[in-house]
């Protein structure tokens, strides 16, 4: 773990840097508090602080409560060196922003351990906030395909709708289709129409553009954003996902499966409902259904 120190003393701080260094930290050693300060802009800035209370300039507690003051989501654990002892001192140093106190000269055994607990805070909050971002994925993700459920793309819906009514752009939906799923089910059971769900969705999102949304809507049925495409254009990524999935059979098991896919796609500008141009790629959804499937159709744009 990176750990930074800040301490204005040269002999002070090569005595602190090497200190901490042996104990397996990575150490990254200034001179001040703006120095301190540049260090903690940037990106892979460290999360654990120690810093010396009297410093020129910014001293340790003015960079405490800069520190605090520009945090988001990711807090430091600060570690004040100081060679105050009254209470009232201690205090204001704790109320600045400080996590903990270490008098000097340091005695190495109490650093150590004072440094060690500011480590499994800073590991603590970063286990914390990876399994917040599991969470958060999971509530936005279909958890058999790993697609965007219902609720999500209907929200990234309606994101889009809203910058092509402000921006006058074009927005296309698809709705996609598995052809005969029923029939995957029928044939060779639930666990191979649950592989081929996820073998779809994988290759579709390898054909879209990064820009591009996908969900899935219903069994196996989903819907495709397209922001910005014209209708030829939007036409020719439809094209793409429906060769993407039918070029090569699905494994499964000791056999494959041959897997086509149906979509309809419509065009927008953003000055209608949502439901009507939902109703517009499900009419053309359908035709494509009835003409054969494993084709694309297109329902041109009201007006």
């Amino acid at each position: 773990m990176r750990i930074l120190v800040a301490e204005d003393d040269l002999t002070s701080r090569r005595v602190l840097q090497n200190t901490v260094a042996k104990w397996g930290y990575e150490v990254l050693a200034v001179p001040d508090g703006e120095r301190a300060w540049e260090e903690l802009q940037k990106p892979d800035a460290p999360a654990l602080l120690v810093l010396d209370w009297e410093m020129p300039g910014m001293d340790g507690i003015d960079l405490c409560r800069k520190v605090r003051a520009g945090e988001s989501g990711h807090p430091s654990y600060i570690i004040l060196l100081t060679s105050r002892s009254d209470t009232e001192d201690l205090v204001a140093g704790l109320e600045a922003g400080a996590n903990d106190y270490v008098g000097k000269p340091f005695v190495a055994a109490e650093l150590r351990a004072r440094v060690d607990v500011g480590r499994r805070f800073v590991e603590l909050h970063d286990q914390l906030r990876i399994s917040e971002l599991a969470l958060e994925r999971l509530a936005l993700t279909d958890v058999l395909t790993q697609a965007m459920n219902r609720g999500a793309i209907m929200t990234r819906l309606h994101e889009e709708f809203a910058r092509s009514e402000r921006e006058g752009s074009t927005l296309t939906l698809g709705v996609l289709d598995i052809d005969h799923f029923k029939r995957v089910n029928d044939t060779h059971g639930h666990g191979a129409g649950d592989q081929v769900l996820r073998e779809v969705v994988r290759r579709l999102t390898v054909a879209l553009r990064p820009y591009d949304g996908l969900g899935r809507i219903g069994g196996e049925e989903f819907l495709v954003i397209i922001p910005g495409a014209s209708p030829g254009s939007a036409r020719a990524v439809l094209e793409r996902l429906r060769q993407a999935v039918c070029d090569a059979p699905i494994d499964y098991l000791d056999g494959q499966i041959n897997v086509t896919v149906s979509l309809g796609g419509t065009t927008t500008r953003g000055d209608e409902t949502e439901d009507q141009v939902l109703m517009r790629a499900d009419d053309a959804l359908y035709r494509a259904k009835e003409w054969g499937r494993n084709r694309v159709e297109m329902e041109k744009t009201q007006g």
